[in-house]
């Protein structure tokens, strides 16, 4: 599952069983992702309560385009873990297998619109030279629709997959067929 140590579901005590129990509750099982941070329960809350807040909270960008990034920053950081995991959800959205397919193999589909574009160029950009990061390319954001608050969440999101997809490539998490099928959301 990984290449250090996890504390499974029944070995789990305290805080760390709280979070198991909640988890499995909210979304029906508990990812290999946040198991692989089981010795340190503390920045695995901080940890998932991030992740909610950008995936699931209120916000400009719709749930599909939420995953639309993740499987597309996963896809440039070569993750297979977190580019099946959020392939999969994307899925649920695009409801089009060969699409997803195609957008995960081409990091790309011709089927996309202008707003979806300039989010994937942007995500590339923050992803491959974070440094090259400029005024211009919030200004692109800007003219394809995207409010201020819209540019923070895409910011952050991209961020966060960069920082989730090291801990998975790290750490050596794997993933079966049967983990990324059927989560709630």
């Amino acid at each position: 599952m990984t290449r250090i140590n996890v504390i499974g579901e029944n070995e789990a005590n305290g805080n760390l069983l709280e979070i198991y129990n909640s988890l499995r509750n909210k979304r029906g099982k508990v990812a290999n992702i946040m198991m692989a941070q089981s010795l340190n329960p503390e920045a695995m809350r901080a940890h998932l309560d991030l992740y909610m807040a950008l995936m699931f909270s209120k916000s400009g960008l719709s749930r599909g385009e939420r995953e639309m990034l993740a499987t597309y920053v996963s896809a440039l950081n070569g993750c297979d873990y977190c580019k099946s995991y959020h392939g999969a959800a994307l899925m649920g959205y695009w409801k089009e297998k060969d699409r997803v397919e195609s957008f995960i193999e081409n990091l790309g589909c011709p089927e996309l619109q202008q707003r979806d574009l300039a989010i994937l160029r942007y995500a590339e950009k923050l992803t491959r030279d974070p440094g090259s990061s400029a005024e211009d390319d919030t200004l692109n954001l800007r003219d394809a629709g995207f409010s201020d608050r819209d540019i923070l969440d895409i910011t952050m999101i991209v961020g966060y997959f960069n920082f989730v997809n090291r801990i998975a490539l790290g750490l050596g998490v794997e993933f079966s067929e049967e983990e990324i099928d059927g989560y709630r959301e």
